[in-house]
């Protein structure tokens, strides 16, 4: 579930392995890149933990970050 802290949208994700994991990520950077929205994201072997914001808005949270976390979620 993603959980709204310091101004970001945040949740992490745990895999079976590295290679679920990675796949996971090049799901999200094509949807991340058709929505022009990219995320600060970390991986590390099977956790990806991605944080999101909107930079253009100063830094916080808005539609544009729920929407990219709702097809984010339906990557699953």
């Amino acid at each position: 579930m993603w959980e709204e802290k310091n101004n970001q949208l945040y949740r992490a994700f745990t895999f079976k392995d590295f290679r679920e994991a990675f796949a996971f990520m090049t799901k999200v950077a094509l949807a991340a890149e058709k929505a022009n929205h990219h995320p600060y994201w970390t991986n590390v072997y099977n956790k990806v933990e991605i944080y999101l914001s909107t930079h253009d808005a100063g830094n916080i949270v808005t539609d544009k970050d729920r929407k990219l976390a709702a097809t984010i979620d339906q990557l699953l």
